[in-house]
């Protein structure tokens, strides 16, 4: 695997999730910096060194509801 996607979304209570698609890995933060390092330490924890991605990628997803 040379990367790995997760989905980024803000967490109705504040702060931000962010869930791996093709691996078991979840984590929040308060904020997208703390996020990035959750992120980052959550792969190198779920991944042994050789089986690590080289390249995280975040897509950030973001919902907006209006009045019709």
């Amino acid at each position: 695997m040379t990367e790995i996607i997760f989905v980024v979304e803000e967490a109705p209570e504040g702060g931000y999730t962010a869930r791996a698609l093709s691996a078991s890995i979840y984590t929040e933060a308060d904020n997208l910096d703390l996020l990035r390092d959750a992120v980052r330490d959550a792969v190198r924890c779920h991944f042994d060194a050789d089986a690590r991605p080289r390249l995280i990628r975040l897509f950030r997803t973001h919902e907006e509801v209006i009045a019709a």
